[in-house]
């Protein structure tokens, strides 16, 4: 039960010597806030990495064609070959692991040169041919309008989304572009969506022109033929095993030699995402070693404080044990001063932690020159560390604690 004697005892004895314990929450209350703080700017950025990335598939891989390096078959080698439409029709029949793939194919960009043009406004964007899948590979914003679909790529109609970035120079802003022609490449196209990308992760994509990619190969005379595509696998499946049965189909079907890896480029985007979470795991873990070790001075501090304490009040507490206060209510009382003073001292680091990390996240809120975004203490993390601050507060306490019930109360009476 709560007792207001025992309370006002343990205030009183921190407030005999006020310098001293201020210095020594002062160490306990640094050590918190700058775990917390420290914690919560990694979260800051961990946010803005992942904001990036918007809902990209991490669990993808980008294959694109290159010169195979082995002769094979009577093919010499330095042989080019390119991609095929029928390759992605074999992939999706023959690879269980796949769940999405979608080819891309860059267009003629006029090297700098305008390329679009529409009554009297014109610019140079980038042209791309793209597939429904790639909508769940690297997913759009859909402002107006809608994706391109299966009906566009059969029927290789003429018809393209573009990004923010074109909208802003091709139309007023009070103007609907959905059903509007834009001239590509000297080609009318009709703009069937408006979209904003989710992620940056594969470059800036505000000024693409995007149209089904089976339209891109006839206007550009490329056959059924593209050079690079993505593929994603299922929940649960495994991006190497994706990868090596992609591999196995792409060199059967191109006269590879299948130890040729060199042949088909590829990059295993889940490796990366897997490196990148995995170093914010790592910077985490210092940001809680760097902050546990400035919480541990604190916590040092405080067990010297309470060793002094126990020093200075040796006759008080030979008293209590002469009028018959037992070990452990002496332990107790050295412990709750600890206790007391660590948990104090720990919480208002943690609302100063709090506040600073708030304070860290309107400062950069909108700045896209730092990258944290949105920091914010974890309540999880709040309250382990209020955790720590408990156990350790008890450890700081009981060592003094110990020492002061090994004193024989006679010897405690006479001691000056």
């Amino acid at each position: 039960m709560f007792d207001l004697d025992k309370w006002q005892e343990i205030t009183a004895a921190l407030k005999k010597n006020k310098l001293r314990t201020i210095l020594t929450s002062l160490g306990v209350m640094f050590g918190i806030l700058i775990l917390v703080t420290l914690l919560g700017i990694g979260r800051g950025f961990q946010n803005n990495i992942q904001s990036s990335l918007g809902n990209f598939a991490t669990n993808s891989t980008v294959f694109w064609v290159q010169r195979t390096t082995k002769a094979y078959k009577g093919l010499p080698r330095n042989r080019f070959y390119q991609f095929t439409n029928t390759d992605i029709v074999a992939i999706k029949r023959d690879v269980p692991e796949l769940k999405n793939i979608a080819p891309q194919i860059e267009g003629w960009s006029g090297n700098a040169t305008n390329n679009t043009f529409r009554t009297d406004k014109k610019g140079n964007f980038r042209i791309r041919g793209t597939s429904p899948e790639m909508n769940m590979v690297n997913p759009v914003d859909v402002t107006a309008g809608r994706f391109i679909n299966e009906n566009d790529l059969k029927e290789y109609r003429k018809v393209i989304t573009i990004g923010p970035r074109v909208q802003e120079l091709m139309f007023e802003k009070d103007e609907e572009p959905i059903g509007q022609y834009l001239k590509v490449n000297g080609i009318y196209l009709k703009i069937v969506g408006t979209v904003k990308p989710l992620s940056q992760s594969m470059g800036n994509q505000d000024d693409f022109i995007q149209m089904p990619f089976t339209t891109l190969q006839r206007l550009y005379n490329r056959g059924d033929k593209f050079y690079s595509f993505i593929a994603t696998a299922k929940v649960g499946e495994s991006v190497d095993e994706l990868q090596n049965s992609i591999f196995s189909i792409l060199a059967r079907r191109h006269s590879i030699d299948p130890d040729d890896r060199q042949a088909i480029g590829n990059f295993n985007i889940a490796k990366m995402f897997n490196k990148i979470f995995g170093l914010f795991d790592s910077i985490g873990f210092l940001f809680w070693v760097i902050g546990f070790g400035v919480l541990l001075t604190g916590i040092i501090g405080v067990s010297n404080i309470m060793h002094v304490v126990v020093k200075e009040r040796t006759r008080e507490l030979g008293i209590k044990r002469a009028l018959g206060a037992r070990p452990v209510e002496v332990v107790g009382q050295i412990i709750n001063e600890a206790v007391f003073l660590t948990s104090f001292a720990g919480f208002w680091g943690l609302v100063l932690g709090v506040l600073i990390v708030e304070g860290i996240g309107k400062m950069t809120e909108g700045v896209s020159d730092i990258p944290i975004l949105n920091p914010y203490v974890d309540i999880n993390v709040a309250f382990i560390a209020l955790g720590v601050l408990a156990f350790f507060g008890v450890l700081a306490g009981l060592l003094p604690a110990l020492k002061a019930i090994r004193i024989k109360p006679v010897d405690a009476l006479r001691y000056e």
